[in-house]
C-alpha cells in the first residue's frame, strides 16, 4: 500500500489578518500526497494555489490545521527547515540559480543542500563528467555550458538548470510553481517533457501549478481543480485518464 509522504489537515491560512481586508485563503484544506504522486494543480486567479505552495514550503504560516511529514507534525517548521526535504522551482528563471556562479557551480550547490557548502575545485573536477551527462537529459543544449555563469543563459536553460538543481539531491517532495509560464511555448513544452520524463524515471513526488488545463490533462497521475480556497475536484488514476477539456472547463467560469 502507498504510504503518504505530505499530509495537510484542515489547514486554513489567512491573509491581512485583524483588519478590516481580513480574507481566509485556504479553507480547512484536506490533501494527502503519496510517494511517486505527480500532481497537476489548476484553478482559476485567487484560488489559493500559491498560498497552498506558500504553506508547503513553510513561507507562509497555517493559521489552523497541521502538516504531516511521514506521520510527523512539521506544522510549525520554518522556511529553512522544511529545505531539508523540500525543493522548489518558480516561476521567474532567475529565482533559484546563482547568476555569477557557473551551471556546474551551481549544480555542485545543490549536491551539497544540508551541508556545510563550501566549493572546492576538487569536488567540481570530480563531479563534472555527472553533472554534464545529468545536464544533457534537458535536451537543451546545457551540457554545452557547463563553464557558463548562469547569468548568460537563455531563459529555458536556466529554468532547465533550476529543475535540476532542485532534484540533485532527492527531496520528499518538489513543488513547481509555474516554471514554464515564462517561456515561449516551445521551451515550454521541452521543459515540461523533461521534467515529466525525470519525474517519472526518478519515481519523484512532485505537484506542479499550471495554467495550462492541456498539460495539467497530459502529466502526472492526478490533478487537483482548487476554487476558493478548496478542492473542487481530485482527479486519479483512471479516471483522470479519461478527463476531456470539456469535461476540466466546467469547473471554471468562462
Amino acid at each position: 500500500m502507498t504510504k503518504p509522504i505530505l499530509e495537510l489537515k484542515n489547514v486554513a491560512t489567512l491573509v491581512n489578518k485583524g483588519t478590516s481586508n481580513e480574507t481566509k485563503i485556504l479553507k480547512k484544506l484536506n490533501l494527502t500526497i503519496n510517494d511517486g504522486d505527480f500532481i497537476t494543480i489548476v484553478g482559476s486567479n485567487g484560488a489559493g494555489k500559491s498560498t497552498l505552495f506558500n504553506v508547503i514550503g513553510g513561507n507562509l504560516p497555517a493559521d489552523s490545521g497541521e502538516l504531516l511529514l511521514h506521520g510527523q507534525n512539521i506544522t510549525n517548521q520554518n522556511e529553512e527547515e522544511r529545505t531539508k526535504f523540500l525543493s522548489r522551482v518558480f516561476q521567474d528563471p532567475k529565482l533559484g540559480t546563482a547568476p555569477r556562479m557557473t551551471v556546474a557551480e551551481n549544480l555542485l550547490l545543490a549536491q551539497k543542500r544540508g551541508e556545510k557548502r563550501r566549493l572546492k575545485p576538487r569536488q567540481l573536477k570530480q563531479s563534472m563528467e555527472k553533472f554534464t551527462k545529468l545536464a544533457a537529459t534537458m535536451n537543451n543544449g546545457l551540457e554545452e555550458r557547463m563553464n557558463t555563469a548562469t547569468g548568460n543563459l537563455s531563459g529555458g536553460q536556466r529554468q532547465a538548470l533550476s529543475f535540476l538543481m532542485a532534484t540533485l539531491k532527492r527531496p520528499d517532495v518538489i513543488l513547481l510553481d509555474e516554471h514554464t509560464a515564462a517561456l515561449d511555448p516551445r521551451t515550454s513544452q521541452e521543459l515540461l517533457h523533461a521534467t515529466n520524463q525525470r519525474i517519472n524515471e526518478d519515481h519523484l513526488t512532485a505537484l506542479m501549478i499550471t495554467h495550462h488545463l492541456e498539460a495539467a490533462l497530459k502529466y502526472g497521475n492526478r490533478l487537483v481543480v482548487l476554487d476558493d480556497g478548496q478542492i473542487k475536484a481530485d482527479f486519479k488514476g483512471a479516471e483522470k485518464e479519461q478527463l476531456t477539456m470539456d469535461q476540466l472547463y466546467e469547473y471554471f467560469e468562462i
